[in-house]
């Protein structure tokens, strides 16, 4: 609720309107990107329905800081990820910085940087988060083989 001027009334309205489910909720988000052809696609506030939860694609999202240290040193080898799977029709490799967008689903915990999810596009609601395993190329590619429900190339020619 964010009223210019508050009184009784404004906030009956607002309680009736939350009843009747006419509210839309304030999402915090950074501007929607003009132009998000590069290898790894930037999510914010108001995309992350429309890409992360798109139920024809399976996405490797990672929720960063712009100031955190791991983030920046995982960026060229998470660059070099999606220049690889850069070909893959059904492949999203995605990022959001989590402290300027609200994560829109509460199935994507953040509670350190970077968090790293992988949406099958059949399991939306059911990210299987990384964890354990070096945040380098080889093991990230490994993570997204694993998971991944249609790639176009076998395993062999990676």
């Amino acid at each position: 609720m964010e009223p210019e001027e508050f009184d009784s009334d404004v906030l009956r309205q607002f309680v009736l309107s939350f009843k009747k489910g006419k509210l839309k909720p304030i999402v915090k988000s950074q501007p929607v990107p003009k132009n998000n052809k590069g290898p790894v696609k930037v999510v914010v506030g108001k995309t992350f329905d429309t890409i992360v939860m798109d139920p024809k694609n399976d996405v490797l999202i990672e929720f960063y800081a712009p100031w955190c240290g791991h983030c920046k040193k995982l960026e060229p080898v998470y660059n070099e990820l999606g220049k690889k799977y850069k070909n893959e029709k059904n492949l999203i490799i995605a990022k959001m910085d989590a402290t300027a967008n609200d994560v829109t689903n509460d199935h994507y915990k953040v509670e350190g940087f970077p968090t790293i999810y992988f949406a099958p596009k059949n399991k939306k609601n059911n990210p299987i988060k990384f964890e354990g395993g070096d945040r380098d190329l080889e093991h990230l590619s490994k993570f997204i083989e694993e998971h991944a429900t249609k790639l176009s190339r076998t395993k062999e020619e990676l």
